[in-house]
């Protein structure tokens, strides 16, 4: 086999080249602590780093959905509470108002179940964030409007939202809602925090029911039929604390879990990325050992002459 006499000069700054670019590669290792730059770097290892850090977007994005869901659910639960007040007054000024009671004092009761109806509206169309808590997937729209009659009393008041409640994903393939529904009179689906059949809640009627039959002096209809009537309501809210407790504890634990989750995947994507500082100073040394060895050998190699062999 012939070789040509720029044959190892060539070779010679081909290797000098690879051992140069060796000691880049593990220099910017050991000052930035990062193993992989660039995908050539470890193909394989890259793509594992790719999945994980899809992963990690995904988990961060779960995160994200519970705290906001979190969010809601404190806020859904001090409305529902502060409209519990509202019943438990109405019950004791319905067991107030028995044959000891003189009409005036029933009608300043009824003044204040009046004040009552407007005070409950204005906590069921509470907003946060923009949306109405309590109209559905309608949440721009106020769930509940009252008509007045010409004294400003409330005569009625009527459910503007719908029977469906919005979702979010707080891992793959689950979903929660921390909705509450106004009113729902389908009978089916998630029970309504003011108005539901299921449970014989209907607030607002039974408070202008409690209203009129204070007005009018009914005792016996306000013994015999507001007080169960407030009853049922005050039950159906007792079953929406539980419920929202339980939403909660769920949230709780998907939070839990979700930290878990995406602290894991920080621990793999640095195992895949991160230098081992030790490791590397020791090739870095290793490869600037080579590359002054391979100068020096070179360089006798190449000075050689043809008197050199003569002596």
């Amino acid at each position: 086999m012939r070789v040509t006499s720029n044959t190892f000069p060539h070779l010679l700054t081909g290797q000098l080249a690879l051992l140069a670019q060796r000691q880049g590669q593990l220099q910017n290792q050991a000052a930035t602590g990062q193993r992989i730059q660039n995908p050539e770097d470890d193909p394989t290892a890259m793509r594992r780093v790719l999945d994980l850090q899809t992963e990690a977007v995904g988990i961060s994005q779960y995160r994200s959905n519970i705290q906001r869901l979190q969010e809601y659910s404190q806020v859904n639960y001090g409305v529902v509470r502060s409209i519990k007040g509202l019943v438990d007054r109405a019950s004791e000024i319905a067991t107030l108002a028995d044959a000891t009671r003189p009409q005036d004092e029933l009608n300043i009761y009824a003044n204040e179940i009046d004040q009552l109806l407007h005070q409950g509206l204005q906590y069921v169309n509470a907003q946060h964030r923009g949306d109405y808590l309590f109209s559905g997937t309608r949440s721009n729209t106020p769930p509940y409007t009252a008509v007045l009659d010409a004294n400003g009393q409330v005569a009625s008041i009527a459910y503007q939202g719908n029977d469906e409640l919005a979702s979010s994903e707080i891992a793959e393939g689950v979903t929660v809602t921390t909705m509450v529904l106004g009113e729902n009179t389908t009978g089916t689906g998630p029970r309504g925090l003011i108005s539901d059949p299921r449970s014989g809640a209907d607030l607002f009627n039974h408070l202008i029911s409690l209203r009129d039959n204070l007005r009018a002096g009914n005792r016996d209809a306000i013994a015999n039929a507001n007080l169960t009537e407030l009853k049922q309501d005050e039950d159906n809210f007792l079953y929406h604390f539980g419920d929202i407790g339980a939403v909660q504890a769920r949230l709780e634990a998907a939070e839990s879990i979700s930290r878990t989750r995406s602290q894991s995947v920080e621990v793999l994507v640095s195992r895949e990325t991160d230098a081992d500082l030790a490791q590397t100073l020791v090739r870095l040394s290793q490869t600037q050992n080579a590359y002054q060895a391979a100068l020096q050998s070179g360089g006798t190699i190449l000075n050689q002459s043809l008197l050199d062999y003569i002596r």
